[in-house]
């Protein structure tokens, strides 16, 4: 692809395009896309033009742009993670009707918890994990519970970032990474709300690695442990027939 002035390839501006709309902000000025982005306004007029001819990007009567129904839809129906939410969605539905409360599923991204669904109700507690947001692993049950059942390799170069920059200490990070293994679940209790408490349970691989992970957000008043984790390991295990029966098929 062309190169601009700046070196950059019409991909990478294209995805500096996509990637400036801010969680929970659908439309934005061209003046406010073209800074979020990093670029020259004019580029980005010509190249907002040009994904719009394809549906790409929608820009409205008063000139504001918003992500166009022809990306929604090339997403939608080849997103990586199709398979494990059809698969685990009634797992997850199930849960729900007897917990009452936030129920979400994670994939890992580098160091952080990206979530590919949730269920909620009204009357349930605060859940700050929402659709194709993230959230650090130290920060999410989530997120732990995937890390801890990556392999080695993994685990340590992850650690390793964490804490060159200072994010947590090391040695708590390896305690609770280490717990969650030997325990097969991740509890946080008050770390992004005071009032709630989040646990999590991998979904594993034949090889014992996790490639998603099962969560619940539950008042702290209402933790009732051995019941969640139970819910939700044989929830996951679910899910991992599911696959497997999937990937045979």
């Amino acid at each position: 692809m062309a190169n601009s002035a700046s070196g950059d390839s019409a991909v990478d501006r294209v995805v500096r395009l996509l990637a400036a709309f801010p969680e929970g902000t659908p439309r934005l000025p061209l003046s406010d896309l073209a800074a979020r982005a990093g670029l020259p306004l004019s580029s980005a007029h010509r190249l907002v033009r040009q994904m719009s001819d394809h549906g790409l990007l929608d820009v409205e009567e008063g000139g504001a742009v918003k992500p166009g129904l022809r990306l929604w839809e090339l997403v939608s129906r080849n997103a990586p993670t199709l398979e494990l939410r059809t698969v685990a969605l009634p797992f997850m539905e199930d849960i729900q009707q007897v917990l009452r409360q936030n129920v979400n599923l994670a994939v890992l991204d580098g160091p952080d918890a990206l979530f590919v669904e949730r269920l909620s109700r009204p009357g349930s507690v605060v859940n700050r994990a929402t659709v194709a947001g993230r959230l650090p692993v130290h920060l999410s049950s989530a997120g732990l519970a995937l890390m801890a059942f990556q392999p080695r390799e993994v685990q340590a170069e992850y650690v390793a970032r964490q804490t060159l920059a200072g994010a947590v200490p090391e040695d708590e990070l390896r305690l609770r990474l280490a717990e969650t293994a030997r325990n097969g679940y991740a509890q946080l209790v008050g770390i992004l709300d005071p009032d709630t408490s989040g646990i999590a349970a991998p979904v594993l691989d034949p090889r014992g690695h996790a490639v998603a992970a099962l969560g619940v957000v539950v008042p702290v008043t209402e933790v009732r442990l051995r019941e969640i984790v139970a819910a939700l390991q044989a929830a996951a295990q679910g899910v991992r027939r599911g696959l497997e029966t999937l990937r045979r098929a």
